[in-house]
């Protein structure tokens, strides 16, 4: 590494955001678009960075970019130092009533529908001018759950093994219980519960189901698994506030969360069942980055959504 003068005023701390960003993505153009700059100006600065500490950084190999030895070293030196930087320059109180900072929040439609509205008030009411992006998930949950939760404030979502990573912290947001939805005039009017036999044998409108054999992490794997009848899916469909819809005028059956079925409970040619047993109930999160359990500005919304997902119960 070449020599340089101590002196902060002899170094452009604007490369710091470039390295970090570089060394985390491994990729001049992934780079600049968390950035928010050009690809030039990305790449002009990793050659400023090479000069610097005489060294590649990013070695070319087949298929993408590898860190060099140094670079690794500079890994993980760099998210500490930044954050540290950032905390340094936001001491000033935060204040819910004047920040203007937006809240980026990952979610499924189920449990955008089970507090969405709620959450919602709650951040206008004590916020007005915070800005709110969420979206939607539409699938899986992405493969590098602690990269992802890096760039964005949270994601709510059910415990999951590939949540359970070191880097990630989580605080549960509300539980819910699974009922049946069927067809009206397929039920007495009389009945509250299906029976087990009656699941069994009726097609099932599964939400996010890939197809073949459905994953044992999925939501409803361990409903599924516990019949001594593997049900006939009949309708697979990327949504969960959809299901519903796959039930009126059939003999299918969906099995939704409660708080999603009491959307659907106005509607005459539907009917909510109790689940026959006791299934283990559903516990939902909101997870997040360690680099931001620090932060009073996100603290302050993890503990708002977090008391206006409880409120929105029944």
């Amino acid at each position: 590494m070449k020599e340089h003068g101590s002196s902060l005023a002899n170094l452009d701390l604007n490369l710091l955001v470039f390295l970090r960003e570089l060394l985390r993505a491994r990729n001049v153009t992934r780079a600049a678009e968390r950035i928010g700059v050009t690809q030039p100006t990305t790449s002009a600065a990793l050659a400023r960075l090479r000069r610097h500490f005489d060294d590649e950084l990013l070695v070319r190999r087949r298929g993408g970019y590898v860190l060099s030895p140094l670079a690794v070293e500079l890994a993980a030196q760099i998210e500490p130092l930044c954050e540290a930087a950032e905390r340094l320059f936001t001491t000033a109180p935060f204040d819910p009533a004047t920040t203007r900072r937006e809240y980026k929040l990952l979610m499924p439609d189920y449990v955008l529908d089970a507090m969405g509205e709620a959450v919602s008030r709650a951040l206008h009411a004590q916020a007005p001018g915070a800005k709110l992006h969420v979206m939607l998930v539409t699938g899986a949950l992405p493969s590098d759950a602690v990269e992802a939760l890096r760039l964005i404030d949270g994601l709510a979502s059910a415990p999951t093994p590939g949540l359970r990573l070191s880097g990630l912290r989580c605080a549960e947001l509300f539980r819910d219980r699974w009922v049946c939805v069927v067809d009206a005039d397929t039920v007495p009017t009389n009945r509250t519960r299906l029976e087990t036999a009656e699941l069994e044998r009726r097609p099932w409108v599964v939400p996010h189901h890939p197809g073949g054999d459905y994953p044992p992490t999925a939501p409803l794997a361990p409903l599924m698994m516990a019949l001594a009848v593997s049900p006939e899916v009949a309708v697979r469909v990327d949504s969960y506030r959809a299901t519903p819809h796959f039930v009126a005028g059939t003999d299918r059956v969906a099995v939704i969360q409660e708080r999603l079925a009491r959307r659907f409970a106005n509607r005459t040619d539907l009917r909510i069942l109790e689940y026959p047993g006791e299934p283990e109930p559903i516990v939902e999160c909101l997870w997040w980055h360690e680099k931001h359990e620090a932060d009073p500005a996100h603290r302050w919304m993890r503990e708002t959504v977090r008391a206006a997902a409880q409120n929105s119960g029944p």
